[in-house]
């Protein structure tokens, strides 16, 4: 039931992944139709003395496309 939230980092932990519950929202399509959708807010904390922000977005980023395709993971 929470939607989203930040998670702290812990020494030796050089990142965390806090993800919210996924619900239900009406957004727009590439052809400017309202559709509804499930929507998660996913939010990653990180120690940037041992990882780079690029490196966490581009992680981010990529999680974003599994999640959005999971068929993805098997190829």
């Amino acid at each position: 039931g929470i939607d989203s939230f930040n998670a702290i980092v812990n020494p030796p932990q050089s990142c965390i992944l806090a993800v919210g519950a996924g619900k239900k929202t009406v957004t727009v399509d590439n052809n400017d139709n309202f559709v509804a959708a499930n929507v998660m807010n996913v939010t990653l904390s990180s120690d940037h003395r041992s990882v780079d922000g690029a490196v966490g977005a581009l992680f981010l980023s990529a999680l974003k496309k599994y999640i959005e395709n999971p068929v993805l993971m098997f190829v």
